[in-house]
């Protein structure tokens, strides 16, 4: 039996993951091609969660408002994105992914307008919640990319996604802050609208069709979750470790901005958000943290991204006052960052026989873990300053690693 099989033995069966009642007729695609627009998409999906936090001084000063007051809405992505997971991605396991991908592109599309026509932060933060909630369709691919992938080359697959999935957040960042202040925030959400639409029902359009033996509503598919991590202790440190890894990096990047618009740097929205460009320079990590799990395993891999992590926060306490260490903190709390991910998402989407369910358990670790960090974070800046931020993340990292470090990681 499948569930028998320990994780190491999976990771390196010849076979490819399959579901039980899924019959897949793709359209007609290469592979390269088919792999390249889920990376894309995703990135474009991926980018409507972190929108708002480079906008938060221009939302702000259109509400009449201050920067630290209205940083709740990056934590409300989160949270709402956390909430969607556990709705609509257990679904994956049960009902045609080419139909909810649809769906929810055109549900996060509406949410986008509205937030972009938003009279006031209650009425953005109610939109950013259901956009984020919407759009979770990258986690609806994952599982996806992992059963279609050669198991030889599973984790490399996996990263390509990984890669699009921190490019979109990266990139939210850079051109969210550009075109923010050339034309307003406002049309930075129109755009990702646009650009959501028609990358979505472009990827939707190229989905194998999935027919199933039986269906299974989104509370059915939330009901199994509990079982399903205290039944592997894989998926259980998967996901305890990425929420401290997480939580680490959402405290230090959606409180970024906050420090170089304010003192000592005084950097315009278009300058900070130039930051992000480091960031993205860590996502070419992912292609090769997928090689490193296929050869030596996903827990080495994780080791060495705690390490790098927990190198990287005096880095950023440093950078409170000296802009070179700011530098070379994010490129190292980034590389940690996807390294981690793709090692622990390649091990939870291989543990256990039901990989939507497992993935969507994983995420929503995850981002909770980072929501939670953000919004204290965000509290943390407003009194200690930079360095309450800084003290956030280095919790963060420590719980993550304390709270797994009694149970043996597995070799695959």
């Amino acid at each position: 039996m499948p569930s028998a099989q320990p994780a190491a033995a999976r990771l390196r069966s010849p076979g490819r993951l399959r579901s039980p009642g899924r019959e897949p007729a793709a359209r007609t695609t290469s592979p390269g091609f088919f792999l390249t627009l889920i990376a894309v998409c995703t990135a474009v999906t991926a980018a409507n969660i972190y929108l708002a936090a480079p906008l938060l001084p221009l939302i702000a000063d259109d509400f009449g408002s201050t920067a630290s007051s209205v940083a709740w809405i990056a934590s409300v992505a989160q949270f709402g994105y956390a909430v969607g997971l556990l709705l609509f991605a257990p679904l994956g396991d049960s009902v045609s992914r080419r139909r909810l991908v649809g769906t929810l592109t055109l549900v996060t599309t509406a949410a986008l307008v509205a937030g972009a026509v938003a009279p006031g932060t209650a009425a953005l933060a109610a939109a950013v919640f259901v956009a984020a909630a919407a759009t979770v369709i990258p986690q609806l691919l994952v599982p996806l990319v992992a059963e279609r992938a050669p198991a030889h080359h599973r984790a490399r697959h996996v990263a390509a996604v990984v890669a699009g999935l921190f490019t979109g957040i990266v990139a939210a960042r850079v051109l969210g802050g550009l075109a923010g202040s050339a034309f307003g925030w406002r049309w930075v959400f129109a755009g990702s609208a646009v650009l959501t639409l028609a990358l979505g029902l472009a990827t939707a359009w190229v989905l194998p069709a999935e027919r199933r033996r039986g269906g299974r509503g989104a509370l059915a598919g939330l009901a199994t979750l509990p079982g399903l991590v205290r039944s592997s202790p894989d998926l259980w440190r998967a996901c305890l470790r990425q929420a401290g890894m997480f939580g680490a990096w959402s405290a230090l990047w959606t409180s970024l901005a906050l420090l170089l618009t304010g003192e000592p740097y005084e950097l315009s929205t278009a300058t900070a958000g130039l930051f992000g460009l480091l960031g993205l320079a860590a996502s070419v990590v992912a292609p090769l943290a997928g090689g490193l799990v296929d050869r030596f395993g996903a827990a080495k891999v994780v080791r060495a991204a705690y390490a790098l992590a927990a190198v990287s926060v005096p880095l950023f306490w440093l950078g409170g006052q000296v802009m070179a260490a700011l530098f070379v903190a994010a490129v190292a709390v980034h590389a940690a960052l996807v390294a981690s991910h793709v090692a622990n998402q390649t091990l939870a989407l291989t543990t256990t026989s039901s990989p939507a369910t497992a993935n969507t358990a994983y995420v929503v670790a995850g981002f909770a873990g980072g929501a939670t960090a953000s919004a204290l974070a965000g509290l943390a800046f407003g009194r200690f300053g930079w360095s309450g931020v800084c003290a956030v993340a280095a919790l963060w990292l420590a719980l993550g690693w304390a709270a797994t470090a009694g149970r043996r990681a597995a070799r695959g």
